[in-house]
Parts: structure tokens; C-alpha cells; sequence
């Protein structure tokens, strides 16, 4: 192994899908590749999706189809995290309500749960999940149970999904409509919180795992929430921009073009002792609410420093901020 590169620091690669390994049906350029280099150099390779109507088989199937290295089990989904949080809270063979489709149910049975679909089944826990096919008595039916005072645990919270004509309602929508009509609030697997990367981390045996996604407030955040290293990729959601505004909580720990940047060497960023930062033939300045780099805007180098340089001036900010950006000498 070239123990420059980036990913020689980490013993596995926890991977986010949509936006990281393929956009819609295609597969990123690189991207396939690049992740079939990882088995060669001894480091592991899971793949973490808040998806929770699909199954890790089928996700897994679908990865194959695009070339990429795939076995069923190093797909992690929000749902099997679900599993794994209400084993860990109920005796086996407990009873929980199912609010979503046949994937959801399945992981709940393989979590030594039982699967129900009516309050008259007396469940004493609730599962919710996206699935197209949920209407209003499926969410009425959770209403009850979690209003009696059943656990409750939402696979993901994420507010919208991406369709074919564009974006719909996700499982945070349905999520809100119980949590406004029984004034409870779930538990959640998936990401942004940790038990998802958790769950991933210990099925890999992995001890310095890296969290790659697009998307700082899931992939980013939920991989910082656990505790994990964490880089961001350009080729999804979030840009050069918004990672530099980012609250520091969704801040990661490493920028990279794509998921060619795992295998090249990572620069040092150094800090001169003033308000400076340098990184490669880049350095960034703040002042007041300023953020000067000298450096070219195409040169991923000049947003690392300029990234390492706001986010030192701005060390607590609980809301995206945005420097006004003065660029020189390029």
C-alpha cells in the first residue's frame, strides 16, 4: 500500500450511495473503480443508505449490475439499524407494528422481533419506514400505539427523496405526521445519528473507519455523530461553498474531488500561528467576516486552507455561515 494516500490512515471505507458510487441509474465515472481497489489493499468496504424500501440484497444487486464490489452483506440499510436498535431495548420475540413495506418487516423478523400490522396485535414497539405504498390508516395505526406509549424508532428522517420527476415527500414527512398527532418524538437509526455507521463499523470489525458521503446533513453529520472520521465528496448535493458555510457539526474532516482522492497523497494544512492557513501553494486569511485566499478557485488546495482558516475563526457556529470571499493571485 502507498501509505500517502488518504485512505492508508483507515482500516474501512463506510460509503454513502446516491451522489458517492452512482447519480440516478449510472454509476459516477471513477467511482466504480475506485472502490474496487479497496479489497487489494486490505481495507473494508460497507455501504450505508437511509433507503429502508428496498432490502441490502436488492441494493447490493444493484451495485453489482453497475461493476462495483457488492456483497449483500456490506450493504447497511437504516432499516436493519432500526432491527438492531429495538433488539438491543426489547426481549426477543417482542411484538412491533410495522409502518412500512415487506424490506422493513423482514428486518425486524431477522432482529428476533415479530412483525405485526394492528394495533389489536397488542405490539409494544412501532417501526417506521418509507414505503411508497403508505397511506393514512397505516400512519393512523401508529398514531395509536405510540400514543398508548409503545416505543417508537423511525428508520430515517429525511424530508425528501429524489424520483424520477423530481422530488417527492420522504419518510421524515410521514415521520412528522405521527409525531404531530401524538406529540412524541422517534428514535432514528439512520443517518444523521450513529447507530446506522455503528452497526456498519461492527459488521466490518472495522476500528478507524472512514465515512465518505455527499451530503453534510446526513452522511457528513451522522458520521461525525458516531464518532467516525469523515470525508466529503463533490460529485453529489453539497459543493465547495457550502462545505466552507458549513455549521460545525456537519464539518468534515477531509475534502476530495471524488473517490480517485482516496488513493492520492491528502496535503498538510499548516497554520502559521497567526489567523493564516496554508495548504499546497494556497493560503487563506480571515478577517472580520472575510475570508482572503490567495490561490486559484479550480485548485481544491485553495478551499482546504480556506476551509481550515473560517472554520478556526468561526470554531462554534450552530447555523450554515458564509464568509465573504476575496480571492487573490491566480
Amino acid at each position: 500500500m502507498d501509505h500517502d494516500w488518504l485512505i492508508s490512515r483507515f482500516d474501512a471505507l463506510l460509503s454513502d450511495l446516491d451522489g458517492v458510487v452512482y447519480a440516478g441509474p449510472h454509476a459516477i465515472p471513477g467511482a466504480v473503480e475506485a472502490l474496487g481497489r479497496l479489497a487489494g489493499i486490505g481495507v473494508g468496504l460497507g455501504y450505508v443508505t437511509n433507503n429502508a424500501s428496498r432490502s441490502p440484497a436488492e441494493v447490493a444487486a444493484h451495485l453489482r449490475e453497475l461493476g462495483a464490489p457488492a456483497e449483500d452483506e456490506q450493504v447497511v440499510s437504516s432499516s436493519q439499524a432500526a432491527g438492531e436498535l429495538l433488539a438491543a431495548k426489547l426481549p426477543p420475540g417482542s411484538r412491533v407494528l410495522i409502518t412500512g413495506g415487506p424490506a422493513l418487516a423482514r428486518e425486524i423478523e431477522l432482529a428476533g422481533l415479530v412483525p405485526v400490522r394492528s394495533q389489536a396485535d397488542e405490539p409494544v414497539a412501532v417501526v417506521q419506514g418509507f414505503h411508497p405504498d403508505l397511506g393514512w390508516k397505516d400512519l393512523a395505526e401508529a398514531a395509536y400505539v405510540v400514543a398508548a406509549g409503545a416505543l417508537w424508532v423511525a428508520t430515517n428522517t429525511d424530508l425528501s427523496i429524489p424520483q424520477a420527476r423530481g422530488i417527492a415527500p420522504g419518510n421524515g414527512t410521514l415521520v412528522a405526521a405521527v409525531a404531530s398527532a401524538t406529540g412524541s418524538t422517534p428514535l432514528v437509526a439512520g443517518k444523521p445519528e450513529a447507530p446506522l455507521f455503528h452497526t456498519a463499523a461492527k459488521r466490518l470489525a472495522a476500528e478507524r473507519p472512514l465515512v465518505v458521503g455527499d451530503r453534510l446533513d446526513t452522511d457528513i453529520l451522522g458520521g461525525n455523530n458516531a464518532g467516525f472520521a469523515t470525508v466529503a465528496v463533490l460529485t453529489g448535493v453539497d459543493t465547495r461553498e457550502s462545505i466552507l458555510a458549513a455549521r460545525t457539526a456537519e464539518r468534515p474532516g477531509y475534502l476530495i474531488e471524488d473517490l480517485d482522492g482516496l488513493f492520492q497523497p491528502y496535503p498538510d494544512i499548516e497554520h502559521d500561528g497567526g489567523a493564516g492557513f496554508r495548504c499546497g501553494a494556497a493560503t487563506a486569511v480571515v478577517d472580520g467576516t472575510v475570508l482572503r485566499i490567495t490561490g486559484d478557485p479550480a485548485d481544491l488546495d485553495a478551499w482546504r486552507a480556506g476551509c481550515a482558516a473560517w472554520w478556526a475563526a468561526t470554531p462554534e457556529a450552530a447555523t450554515a455561515q458564509a464568509p465573504e470571499l476575496h480571492w487573490t493571485g491566480h
